[in-house]
């Protein structure tokens, strides 16, 4: 039910990112601990997300939710930057930050290494496609222990 829920929440906010300049990396429906339901977007957009975009998009899309009643319970909308140190886990958010540099640490090495930077291709048969020494690396999800975006300061 919460992926299906999470799902159905992220097409009908696609109209609403678009028209907002902001893309929809991921969303999550989740039941917490003292029984409550929370609904999460998590945005994006060049150069960075503020508190502001936050809240437009927030409100965009709740008048979006109501009106298509997808969730039949009370639940907590949530609006997010995806943050620095997120791990890219979908093939959306994976194929979005294409192009980006990115730290892969994996449970067991691959061609001799274990952790490295490369640049992120997208996705090829579900794996992240990852440029590193010249090649490219087809890292299925449960090989890698993260895959995140590298930032240097």
């Amino acid at each position: 039910m919460a992926d299906n829920t999470a799902k159905k929440a992220l097409e009908l906010s696609e109209d609403t990112a678009k028209r907002l300049g902001v893309y929809v990396v991921d969303t999550e429906y989740t039941k917490n601990g003292d029984g409550t339901y929370s609904l999460c977007f998590y945005i994006d957009k060049d150069g960075g997300i503020g508190i502001d975009d936050c809240e437009e998009f927030s409100k965009a899309v709740e008048e979006v939710l109501d009106k298509e009643n997808i969730i039949d319970n009370n639940y907590m909308l949530e609006v997010a930057s995806p943050g620095a140190d997120r791990i890219l886990k979908t093939e959306r958010e994976l194929n979005y930050y294409a192009g980006r540099g990115v730290d892969v640490k994996l449970y067991a090495a691959l061609d001799g290494v274990k952790e490295f930077t490369g640049v992120l291709k997208g996705t090829r048969g579900g794996a992240a496609v990852i440029e590193y020494g010249g090649r490219e690396m087809e890292i299925a999800p449960k090989q890698a222990v993260y895959i995140r975006l590298s930032f240097n300061f």
